[in-house]
């Protein structure tokens, strides 16, 4: 199984975007267990040094959960569709189903943003601490106390980097996630250089970050999407980067570079 690379294309064949995350903000560490990969920041003030440890048996205790139930239901991993899953199913996979079924996508679109969320309520949970930030390929999962600006990586677009979003601390716990079509080996339907979707529940936003993403297939498609997206009550923000142009829904602020 390659959970992490299924359906959503991330740009993870390259993790050099994290040289600049949380600098000065946040105790960082990296966990990863097969192709999972993931980055973890804590405030300092929180921070203690069995937290990288812990989120390392929760990563692995996670992909052995989910590996094992695909073995058993294989559809639910190669599928491009929602799929109906057993309520005896494990509770990763249910919720991945869930979103998927929201966003009209096969339940592996939100696998990284389940990692990431599943991880990061655990710590919150165990440690306490204050803030929490778990990365997932551009993924990610966020619990703040105060506001954080956090930029858009595009690929080769002009705009990479040089445009971000305002989250505003009041909102977390949420999920930020972003879907491409012009970076990274996943499969992509879309062509846009970064969609990239806030919602309060991480799994939602993965799904609906692959959704959207498939329907720009150019510039023109961005007013589209941004009026689809309009009407899913769960997108708090959206932001969409292609050829060059960027369109933007929601409640969150943009912010430039």
């Amino acid at each position: 199984m390659n959970p992490e690379n299924q359906q959503k294309n991330r740009g993870v064949e390259s993790r050099f975007y994290r040289s600049g995350m949380g600098q000065g903000r946040f105790n960082s560490f990296v966990v990863g267990y097969k192709d999972s990969d993931l980055w973890i920041g804590i405030n300092p003030e929180s921070f203690r040094d069995d937290i990288p440890l812990f989120a390392q048996q929760q990563l692995i205790s996670l992909r052995k959960e989910l590996e094992a139930y695909i073995l058993s239901n294989p559809n639910f991993a190669s599928t491009f569709y929602p799929v109906e899953i057993s309520t005896s199913a494990p509770g990763i996979a249910r919720e991945m189903a869930g979103a998927a079924k929201k966003a009209e996508t096969g339940p592996m679109a939100a696998v990284a943003g389940a990692f990431s969320e599943y991880i990061g309520k655990a710590i919150l949970s165990e440690f306490k601490v204050k803030e929490v930030v778990v990365e997932n390929g551009g993924d990610l999962f966020l619990s703040l106390k105060k506001d954080l600006v956090l930029s858009i990586y595009a690929g080769e677009s002009p705009l990479s980097g040089k445009v971000g979003i305002e989250i505003p601390a009041s909102e977390t716990p949420l999920g930020i996630c972003t879907s491409a079509g012009t970076v990274g080996p996943s499969k992509s339907f879309g062509k846009a250089d970064a969609v990239m979707v806030a919602c309060k529940n991480t799994l939602l936003a993965d799904a609906w970050a692959t959704a959207l993403g498939n329907l720009v297939k150019t510039a023109g498609d961005i007013d589209i999407t941004l009026e689809y997206a309009h009407k899913q009550a769960e997108i708090l923000s959206l932001v969409i980067i292609c050829d060059g142009k960027v369109g933007v829904r929601g409640t969150f602020e943009l912010k430039p570079f």
